[in-house]
Order: structure tokens, then C-alpha cells, then sequence
């Protein structure tokens, strides 16, 4: 199998480090949850935070597979204050449009470079990409339809803390 091309290759370390500034962001917004008492909503975040970590691992591998060189990157402070969990999952879906957004653009890279290793190991983010858009599109849905507070609040945090990592 060829090694990465260079442009490949600089494309894959600039996702390796959204991903892991994606980790960073859940880990901020979970700890908000936390201080908010909003325990479902937390554990949702912190395995989110995990799935993150695990993309980024993922990349790290497959250009080590390929004869490509990992360059981690510094990552940029999380947002920390949030105006209810409403607003959290409103970030957590701009921030996963934006994720699958540039997980297009190396796709479309390695179609423009018949790279058909890289197109294989970026359908499985492009399909990821759908859950990891549709998951905060229903909790929000949810939010919307029980308000910032109350018992409706407490039931959605309830629901929340469903999620098992996996």
C-alpha cells in the first residue's frame, strides 16, 4: 500500500486535533453539567468525551499504519460557561456540523487522490458523523419541549444518564 501523501497527511493531523479539541469541549461542557447538578447529562458528555479521544486514536494509528507522521498540535481553551443545557446542546450540534463538514473535505481529498485506503477509513466517520449529528438534534428536541427547568428538565437529565459508552 502506498504511504500517505503529504497533503493526506497534514489533512488527517489537522483532524486528529479537531477530534481531540472536540474531546476538550465535552470535557468542559461536562463539567458544567456537573456543577449544575445535571448528573445524566454529564456521564452523556464525558462518554462523548471518551468517543473523541477514541476518533483521535484511531487516526493516530491509521497514519502510523501508513507510513505517515503524527504531529500533535496545540489545542485551544473549551468554552466553560454556559447559559442552560439547552445552549450546551445547541454547541454540542454546531460543533458536530462542523466536524462532519471537515470530515467531507478529506473525504473529497481522497477521492481527488484515488486514496482508496483513506476513503475506506473515512466512510466509517462520514456514517459516525450521522449519529453524532442526529443524537444532540434529539436531546435538543427534547429540551425545547420541556424548558430550562423543572421536572421535565430533571426527566430529559434522567434519560440522559442512559447512555452507556459503546
Amino acid at each position: 500500500m502506498p504511504q500517505l501523501s503529504m497533503k493526506m497527511n497534514d489533512a488527517l493531523n489537522e483532524q486528529i486535533n479537531k477530534e481531540l479539541a472536540s474531546a476538550y469541549v465535552y470535557l468542559s461542557m461536562s463539567t458544567y453539567c456537573a456543577e449544575a447538578n445535571l448528573r445524566g447529562a454529564e456521564s452523556w458528555l464525558r462518554i462523548q468525551w471518551g468517543e473523541e479521544i477514541a476518533h483521535a486514536t484511531k487516526l493516530i494509528d491509521y497514519i502510523g499504519e501508513r507510513g505517515g507522521s503524527v504531529s500533535l498540535k496545540a489545542i485551544a481553551q473549551p468554552p466553560g460557561q454556559f447559559k442552560s443545557l439547552l445552549d450546551v446542546f445547541e454547541q454540542v450540534l454546531a460543533h458536530e456540523q462542523g466536524v462532519t463538514a471537515a470530515i467531507h473535505k478529506i473525504y473529497d481529498l481522497a477521492v481527488a487522490e484515488n486514496d482508496y485506503a483513506s476513503q475506506a477509513l473515512l466512510q466509517w466517520y462520514v456514517n459516525e458523523q450521522v449519529e453524532e449529528e442526529n443524537s444532540p438534534a434529539e436531546i435538543i428536541s427534547m429540551l425545547r419541549l420541556v424548558g430550562d427547568s423543572g421536572s421535565g428538565l430533571l426527566m430529559v437529565d434522567r434519560r440522559l444518564a442512559e447512555r452507556t459508552p459503546g
